[in-house]
Order: structure tokens, then C-alpha cells, then sequence
């Protein structure tokens, strides 16, 4: 970015200096915890005909087609035809909730394209954005925490379809506090769609992701058809690895050249990060263009690593590359964590972080 020229009889005028996340501390109504659930910036423009499956994997094509009938049999509900179609998604008008599968579950690894999916499916489901609704769990649980249990349930039920992002089996509490949520809003109408991931280490034992999703949401296990989606990331698949770190130098030339850049040291934003709300991770970033990191080494502990996994996904939601110096990303977690109870999360951070690292590429010329 060039500087402006200096006005007669002053000094030089210099580019200004990069943001800084360590000085952002946003306040978050929320009012506007529910206006922004819905899909992230990235899949603002994503739909089932610009999903591209693998051909060698017939599963992706199935799913597609599948979640296309669940989309259009919500628009029949809509019409008030009262028919029953695609595995029992019918509704009864104002009576009980309807028997039989009220949402369908997509279970696959990571970077199969679930998330697209997912927001593809909110997109073709016939309704106004304000009724239906599109988030993380974490994001999910983050809105009880701000308005209240019957508040969030009084809020949803209107709501045609809730699709739920990254659901976590790792959190007992909850997993118990989602799944009560869960089964009032069924009781009022509300369909489900929700999506998790396969550990890397299981994904050639068939349902496990899905058997445990079932498992850890008891009774609203039967609301749920099941879809199996296999396939490798596509993060990955017939790219380049990320590249490697860059010098502190290049990040913090590359954080001064580019407008709307932001420029901190790892450590202390991680130390920021235990001081400001999770659920206010994606106002922490809006406005930034990109993030430029110096000194990237593990993280030093469990709570540090699950604020970091979060940040993670809001940067990748919204497509802001990342730039940094010290460590790769693979090398952020320990093999104890990676090997843990949270290991999902940690992943998943790798890899989004990943590809952020190869789309901040662009912002220096040093290689």
C-alpha cells in the first residue's frame, strides 16, 4: 500500500501501522449472536450444483441427492400439502411433532465437504434467512449462554431448519445441554441438520462417527438418518504442502504492506485470547484482511489449544489468510493432545490453518 503524499511543509508521511488483535476487545449484543447465524462468508455463495464429488467416491453423489429431496420436501411443508415424503420429514399442522426422521446427520472425515453441504442446504431450504438457521455447536452453545435456555428455545422454534456445523461429542455437558435443546425444538416443528467429523485414526471402521453421535444424543437418536460421506480433504488433495514459515521480517513487512492486515506475536495473543469470550472470536476479526503472526510455537496447554481451534474456524469462515513465522501449523499441538479426547478439534484447526497458510502466499514476493 503506497503512502499519500506528504502536504506542503510537513514531515513524511508514513504507512500507517498494522491492527492489532491483542487491542480488540468487542462487545457483542445478542441480538446479533442470532442475526449472524447463518452461513459463514465462505459459503456465502455455495450450492449443491457447485458441490464437485469425486467420482470415486460414490457416497458424495448420494448425499447430494438426498439432501436435495430433504430441501424440497421442506418447501412441501411450507406449501401446507401435509404429504409425508422423503423418509418422514412431513409435518402435522400445530399438532405433536411429526413421527419418524426429523434431520439427517453427515458423517465423514475431514475436508470431504460437509460444511458446503451443510450451507448448501440451508440455501435451497424454502424459507426467509430469519427462520432458519445456520451455526457451530460452539457458536450454538454460546447463544444460551447469552440469552437464556427458554429464551434460545422460544427464539428457534419459529425457525424452519437449524443446521448445526462441527457438532462436539467431546464436552458431556454439553452434549446433554445441545441435545435437550435439540428435542424441544423437534417437539415444535423445527427440522435438524447436523455434521461432525470421523477421527483421522477411525476412518476405516465404517460407522464410527455416526454410531457415536447416536449414542451421546440418546433420544433424539431416532430424528436422524445418517449419511455416510467418504473421500479425502480436499484441502489437500493435488496441492502443494503449506508453505513453510516465513522470518519475522518478511510477516512483519508483509503486515505493513497490506491494508486492513493485523501484526502480533503468538504468545501474547494466546494470552489475549483467555481474556476475551469465545463467542466474540468473529467480531475479534472483523475487518481483517489478514492476520500476520510472528513467533508460532506449541501451545502450551489444553485450554489454550481449544480458544485457539476456535479463532482457527472464525479465520476460516471468513477466508482471512494467515501469515506467519516460527513453527508450521502441524507442529501446534502435542502428540498428547493429538492423541486426546480433543484431538477432532485439533485437526481440524491444523488443516483450515493450513490452507489459510497457502492463501497468505500471496502477500509477499520474498519467494
Amino acid at each position: 500500500m503506497s503512502s499519500s503524499p506528504a502536504p506542503s511543509g510537513s514531515g513524511p508521511v508514513t504507512d500507517p501501522a498494522p491492527l492489532s488483535l491483542c487491542a480488540r476487545e468487542p462487545r457483542v449484543p445478542a441480538d446479533r449472536l442470532v442475526a449472524e447465524m447463518v452461513p459463514p462468508p465462505r459459503f456465502d455463495s455455495v450450492r449443491f450444483s457447485t458441490y464437485i464429488p469425486d467420482p470415486n467416491q460414490p457416497s458424495q453423489t448420494e448425499a447430494v441427492q438426498v439432501l436435495e429431496g430433504f430441501a424440497a420436501s421442506l418447501g412441501q411443508e411450507a406449501g401446507g400439502s401435509g404429504k409425508r415424503r422423503l423418509f418422514g420429514f412431513g409435518r402435522a399442522p400445530r399438532k405433536a411433532a411429526p413421527a419418524g426422521p426429523r434431520g439427517v446427520y453427515l458423517d465423514g472425515g475431514y475436508g470431504v465437504g460437509k460444511t458446503h453441504l451443510l450451507a448448501s442446504l440451508w440455501h435451497a431450504t424454502p424459507a426467509e434467512p430469519a427462520r432458519k438457521a445456520f451455526g457451530t455447536f460452539v457458536e450454538l452453545t454460546n447463544l444460551v449462554g447469552a440469552l437464556g435456555f427458554q429464551q434460545t428455545v422460544q427464539t428457534l422454534s419459529g425457525h424452519r431448519l437449524l443446521c448445526i456445523d462441527e457438532f462436539e461429542l467431546d464436552d458431556p455437558g454439553d452434549t446433554v445441554l445441545v441435545s435437550t435443546l435439540l428435542g424441544k425444538l423437534v417437539d415444535a416443528g423445527v427440522a435438524l441438520a447436523a455434521t461432525s467429523n470421523t477421527l483421522p485414526g477411525k476412518l476405516g471402521e465404517g460407522r464410527f462417527a455416526a454410531a457415536d453421535f447416536m449414542r451421546e444424543i440418546q433420544g433424539l437418536s431416532a430424528h436422524f438418518r445418517a449419511l455416510r460421506i467418504d473421500g479425502e480433504d480436499y484441502r489437500h488433495r493435488g496441492l502443494p504442502e503449506a508453505p513453510p514459515p516465513y522470518s519475522d521480517e518478511e510477516v512483519t513487512k508483509a503486515a505493513h504492506a497490506t491494508e486492513g492486515a493485523s501484526l502480533d506475536a503468538f504468545s501474547p495473543l494466546l494470552d489475549h485470547l483467555a481474556r476475551v469470550h469465545p463467542s466474540r472470536y468473529g467480531a475479534l476479526t472483523d475487518g481483517i484482511k489478514a492476520v500476520c503472526l510472528t513467533g508460532v510455537r506449541p501451545v502450551p496447554d489444553q485450554s489454550t489449544a481449544l480458544r485457539l481451534v476456535v479463532l482457527a474456524d472464525r479465520l476460516y469462515d471468513r477466508e482471512v489468510p494467515v501469515l506467519a513465522s516460527g513453527l508450521p501449523f502441524d507442529q501446534l499441538f502435542s502428540d498428547e493432545m493429538l492423541n486426546g479426547g480433543y484431538r477432532k478439534k485439533y485437526f481440524r484447526a491444523i488443516s483450515r490453518l493450513t490452507a489459510l497458510a497457502r492463501d497468505a502466499a500471496k502477500l509477499t514476493n520474498s519467494r
